[in-house]
């Protein structure tokens, strides 16, 4: 499953954690310049990961409503592991059509 992440400057050990629960990190947006989301989401992308705590609400908002659009399942998270891990099972849990 193939993931885009919104929000943090930096990532960390966070991709090879991600690897590790068989997902794959395909575009990481730090949401700090004006035209972080006139690219779109990619192509392929199976969900989208946003961290609250980096974004602005019109950002997130901008973010919410082009997944929806393109029918891909977003969570809105903290960056800590414990939540992003949590949101990984929503994820799965989507992907097995139980959502």
């Amino acid at each position: 499953m193939s993931i885009v992440i919104y929000g943090g400057d930096r990532l960390g050990k966070i991709p090879k954690l991600l690897e590790g629960q068989g997902f794959q990190l395909i575009q990481h947006v730090t949401g700090r310049k004006r035209g972080d989301l006139k690219a779109g989401i990619p192509s392929g992308t199976d969900g989208v990961l946003v961290f609250v705590d980096y974004l602005n609400h019109n950002l997130a908002s901008e973010i919410k409503e082009a997944a929806k659009r393109q029918g891909i399942k977003t969570v809105f998270v903290k960056r800590s592991w414990s939540q992003i891990r949590n949101a990984l099972d929503l994820f799965r849990t989507a992907e097995n059509g139980a959502c």
